[in-house]
């Protein structure tokens, strides 16, 4: 057994093979006809168990990448994959079928492939949890001016 030490780069290309192995796994392992899917949309018909493990294994793979040098902002891009896969994934039925065509690791093997190798997607991810920070500031403020519309239909009623 070679006791080497891997250099920063070779430890990046195996640790980036293992990330592919497992995104086909989960996202593109089984053909039927032209359409291809994985394990991922399989464990989501296991409510709760099959989410939580299926978003176990995806977090899994953006913290070893993020541990390989993967920067903030290709990160935070490679989360908000998952945390869409997770959220429009456990609505019954929708999320069921939405999870065989999102391949959300897919797409973070293609962003880590241009961030690794294309150079892509460096530096900081302010400006995306900015407009996120903004965005979720907007649906709150737009939740609560609903909430209050509704409040005066109703006491309109009495």
């Amino acid at each position: 057994m070679d006791t080497t030490p891997l250099s920063p780069r070779d430890r990046i290309d195996k640790d980036f093979k293992w990330v592919i192995r497992l995104a086909n796994l989960m996202d593109g392992k089984f053909k039927i006809g032209n359409f291809r899917f994985g394990l991922d949309p399989i464990l989501n018909f296991f409510p709760i168990i099959g989410q939580t493990l299926s978003f176990a294994i995806s977090i899994v793979l953006v913290l070893v990448m993020f541990r390989n040098g993967a920067s903030s902002k290709v990160a935070v891009k490679m989360l908000l994959n998952v945390m869409v896969d997770a959220i429009v994934g456990s609505i019954p039925i929708l999320g069921n079928i939405f999870d065989f065509f999102s391949k959300a690791n897919q797409r973070n093997v293609e962003l880590l492939r241009s961030h690794y190798y294309e150079g892509k997607h460096q530096g900081s991810a302010k400006g995306i949890l900015l407009g996120l920070f903004l965005g979720l500031l907007l649906l709150c403020v737009l939740l609560l001016y609903g909430l209050w519309r509704f409040g005066e239909w109703i006491i309109q009623l009495f």
